[in-house]
């Protein structure tokens, strides 16, 4: 077992790097190039467990060692779940990484957002996620760091000098609309 570090320095500020990283929204969208699909289930309060699940419904099982928002997310990876939703902890394979980490750092420098993921990683996966992490953080900047896919939404208004009856005709009949 090896523990690595992977970072990246993204151009938003912690809050929204931390929503970034967990939301239902967005977590499928930077963890794509690990697993396309990917989605995590969990209440996400500390001691809980997180399902991190492939399309196929299949993945592993962690606990959330250590929450402290929008600073610390530490994960304990403990077991596999398969696509029946059928959880293992007892298998030689789950045996061989259980209790391996994958810890998150947030720090503020300058209204940017330092990330520090350490992870401890197994040598037969070690090439596999020092390709993938600098891909997956990539992605992670380009959401935290782009507005519109976030899921702050945006609201645009008018004023309108005309009876109510008169604007809901125009904004709903498909020939004014065209217009």
């Amino acid at each position: 077992m090896e523990r690595k570090e992977f970072t990246s320095t993204i151009n938003a500020s912690r809050e929204k790097v931390w929503e970034a990283l967990w939301s239902d929204e967005t977590y499928p969208k930077w963890t794509a190039p690990f697993s396309e699909g990917s989605r995590a289930k969990s209440d996400w309060k500390e001691g809980s467990k997180v399902y991190f699940i492939n399309a196929d419904g299949e993945g592993m099982v962690a606990l959330i060692d250590k929450r402290k928002d929008p600073e610390i997310m530490n994960f304990k990876h403990i077991g596999m779940v398969d696509k029946n939703g059928k959880e293992d902890y007892e298998s030689e394979k789950v045996k061989s990484w259980a209790g391996l980490m994958e810890n998150y750092r947030l720090k503020d420098k300058n209204g940017k957002t330092n990330l520090t993921v350490t992870m401890d990683l197994k040598a037969e996966y070690k090439d596999y996620f020092l390709k993938t992490w600098p891909k997956a953080l990539e992605k992670l900047k380009e959401i935290a760091e782009n507005d519109s896919q976030m899921k702050n939404p945006i609201t645009i208004s008018a004023i309108v000098n005309a009876p109510v009856e008169k604007v809901w005709e125009v904004w709903n009949t498909p020939e004014h609309i065209e217009n």
